[in-house]
């Protein structure tokens, strides 16, 4: 099955695939961008040209979450993983305390830099069971006191994802969303904070996404270093220093090719449907493949599972990227296949992959 430009269907769990007419789009304005005479690259961020960009792309993000009134949004540098270090040092500190919900690496991860900040208490930990599952957050026993619950939404590596937005908590929630922000409607009144590096749903790498309340930032600490510092940021609109010109630009150009299809209503469809068809080819082989995820915990961005045999692992994964199927190799921790399909990525892609594993199946089964 080709694709345009002889691409092959990219499977990586990162950088994501990108919609082919966004990068044509790119392409084009690589030299002049609407006139300006030069590439966003070269581009002042203090210029007319530039501010019309984040200001665009900032304003087509609102549209797509519904973001409300009293919410700011960020374009900052260092990816989630930074953020796993900026937001406790903004929220924690001595007397402060937070909860953390851990399904998978990238909760360790965040729990992690927490801790080095305030006192963390995990309320709840799937790593007895390799993170297969996510708890109901409504159910969980919490901290008095807490500052905020923090939660990943979707476990890149473990293939694990919330199915909702949680309600009525009680506390400031906080959401890494990395993987899986505009793939379905979602709820921002319900969250205090959200944060999301952009190289799995919303462009390439090197700017992560911020959503935060007015509220939460009033709770700020002072005094905190100026580029880790939300509320600084806030107050020079992402401009405190040179943004990640290019990469804000191009989640723009994603943001302008989401609402063209509709909106996260119809994102989500497709993405079902994208999903669907390789978990049914899993559900169908008779026990040949297992996935990881427990059935009500399935991510709908990265599918993850396992050969009966596994040392046919390898060939599985070789033989896929003859037929143009690549990066479907697991992490170490899990072992197996993953197959990463977030926005951008096409359903045929889905369908082709399915077709491989069925075939697969019948000839080394």
């Amino acid at each position: 099955m080709s694709q345009p430009y002889d691409r092959v269907f990219n499977f990586s769990a990162g950088p994501c695939t990108l919609p082919v007419g966004v990068l044509e789009q790119a392409r084009d304005e690589m030299l002049n961008c609407r006139g300006a005479g030069m590439s966003v690259m070269e581009m002042s961020h203090r210029s007319k040209a530039y501010e019309s960009i984040i200001e665009r792309a900032e304003a087509d993000l609102r549209a797509l979450l519904g973001i409300p009134e009293g919410y700011r949004v960020l374009f900052l540098q260092g990816g989630a993983s930074l953020q796993f270090t900026m937001l406790p040092m903004a929220f924690l500190g001595e007397g402060r305390s937070a909860d953390y919900v851990v399904t998978g690496s990238w909760g360790e991860k965040a729990v992690e830099a927490a801790c080095l900040e305030g006192n963390v208490q995990t309320i709840f930990s799937g790593k007895a069971t390799n993170y297969d599952r996510v708890p109901d957050l409504g159910g969980l026993s919490r901290s008095p006191g807490a500052e905020y619950l923090h939660f990943t939404s979707n476990e890149t590596i473990q293939g694990v994802e919330f199915a909702g937005d949680p309600g009525g908590l009680g506390v400031p929630v906080v959401c890494d969303m990395s993987s899986d922000i505009l793939s379905r409607p979602c709820d921002v009144s319900k969250y205090s904070l959200i944060y999301a590096g952009a190289q799995k749903n919303m462009g390439p790498a090197g700017v992560v996404v911020v959503i935060v309340a007015d509220e939460m930032l009033g709770r700020q600490r002072p005094n905190r270093p100026p580029m880790l510092d939300y509320r600084l940021q806030a107050e020079h609109k992402s401009l405190y220093n040179t943004p990640p010109c290019y990469s804000i630009y191009i989640c723009g150009l994603v943001f302008q090719w989401l609402l063209d299809l509709g909106g996260l209503e119809g994102m989500n469809r497709i993405n079902r449907e994208k999903a669907d068809a390789i978990y049914a080819a899993i559900d169908g082989s008779g026990g040949y493949y297992k996935g990881h995820a427990q059935l009500g915990s399935r991510s709908i961005m990265n599918i993850t599972f396992t050969l009966a045999d596994p040392d046919l692992t390898d060939r599985f994964v070789s033989e896929a990227k003859t037929q143009g199927l690549d990066g479907l190799k697991g992490h170490r921790s899990v072992g197996g296949v993953r197959a990463s399909i977030y926005n951008a990525f096409p359903l045929e892609g889905c369908q082709a992959l399915a077709a491989f594993m069925r075939e697969f199946a019948a000839k080394n089964g």
